[in-house]
């Protein structure tokens, strides 16, 4: 994840303390061979878990779960922030969102996530575990069997992360930010 690492440090820009834009390669313009090199190495952290659905939260998302799945050979699924007409029965979780200052209900339909699944989430960030939470709830709901998450990037100093570990689940992050004080990023090795 050499390209990734690189990207973060040449091109992500610290905003505050509390937030790295990534937006000009991951979560709005996309650079396609870093979202290949993401969605493999999930895949290979995970191949033997014997993975029936990737799960991610619209939108930002759903770049990196479609190369995971894409890699893992198995369907893509992901909340929905907003019902639509069509949507039938479905699972129904709420998020806080700290970067839109708003709470949104996010849904999945019951028809595609089911107790027989095993389900790898992904995401672009972990910072407080808000959007984890909510996914891992939808999991639940269904009586599925969450394998692990995969984060794209983890800030580690907003303890999301260290808080869903101590509930028992796999977090598999690529890259780890310690601290974006003084406008600068900090990477754990």
């Amino acid at each position: 994840m050499e390209l990734l690492k690189e990207k973060i440090l040449n091109q992500a820009k610290v905003v505050s303390d509390q937030i790295l834009k990534v937006d000009s390669f991951i979560n709005h313009m996309i650079d396609p061979n870093i979202m290949v090199e993401i969605g493999q190495e999930f895949a290979s952290r995970f191949r033997d878990e014997k993975i029936t659905k990737v799960l991610t939260i619209e939108a930002s998302g759903i770049a990196i779960a479609l190369t995971t799945a894409l890699a893992l050979k198995t369907p893509l699924l992901f909340a929905k922030k907003k019902i639509p007409s069509t949507l039938g029965q479905f699972y129904m979780s709420n998020i806080y969102s700290f970067t839109k200052n708003e709470t949104v209900g996010i849904c999945v339909a019951k028809e595609y996530l089911t107790s027989d699944d095993r389900v790898l989430i992904v995401d672009d960030f972990l910072a407080r575990g808000e959007a984890l939470k909510g996914l891992t709830d939808l999991v639940k709901q269904a009586d599925a069997q969450l394998i692990g998450v995969g984060i794209v990037i983890e800030k580690m100093f907003q303890g999301g992360g260290k808080a869903l570990r101590g509930a028992g689940v796999r977090i598999e992050s690529l890259i780890k930010v310690s601290s974006l004080a003084d406008g600068k990023i900090n990477l754990e090795e």
